[in-house]
């Protein structure tokens, strides 16, 4: 499994990129056939006061690619509702794999 973690606009803090890194590990548990994943960490409204965070994932498996896209006031949160979103669309297509066969 490949992973790659992209910071746009600003530079990641190290506790940042552990909690990602620590994260990610858990995709292996939902689906053992991972090729690559690419998660993006991005400021949004960089004019404004109010900066959003983006966290964006793309997860690859064989034949099929997952992504999910957050944002909200902080990188972490951002991160897990969109693996939580990952770990929701590899679930239904699972299920989804298992009734069609």
């Amino acid at each position: 499994m490949n992973v790659n973690i992209q910071t746009l606009r600003f530079d990641a803090a190290s506790k940042l990129l552990e909690h990602v890194n620590r994260k990610i590990g858990k995709l292996n548990n939902f689906h053992d056939r991972i090729v690559n994943i690419d998660v993006y960490l991005k400021l949004d409204n960089v004019s404004h006061q109010i900066k959003d965070k983006v966290a964006e994932i793309k997860v690859k498996v064989p034949r099929y690619a997952f992504f999910a896209r957050e944002c909200s006031k902080s990188f972490e949160e951002s991160f897990d509702a969109a693996l939580e979103s990952i770990i929701e669309q590899i679930k239904r297509k699972k299920d989804k794999q298992k009734q069609a066969a």
